[in-house]
């Protein structure tokens, strides 16, 4: 009988531990609501990394086709100055 009655209180026991109380649901709403902002952040982030390098790059891309564009044009010659003949 005392096995019994103490299974019984054990199973008792571990359904009202089992139990969340308002504050530790609030507590979990509110880390997940920060986890949340912080993901969004993150994201945010993310993405402006992504603008800030796209256009690294299309700066790059210009760069080049301007240093291609001036290797093709002609320079004109150096000048070349003369010596009175002595």
């Amino acid at each position: 009988m005392k096995k019994v009655l103490f299974l019984a209180l054990a199973a008792v026991s571990f359904s009202f531990a089992s139990c969340e109380s308002k504050n530790e649901a609030a507590g979990e709403n509110a880390a997940d609501q920060v986890e949340a902002t912080g993901e969004a952040q993150a994201d945010a982030m993310e993405e402006q990394a992504d603008a800030v390098r796209d256009s690294a790059d299309a700066t790059a891309e210009k760069i080049e086709e301007g240093a291609e564009a001036g290797a093709t044009t002609t320079t004109p010659a150096p000048a070349t100055t003369t010596t009175p003949a002595q």
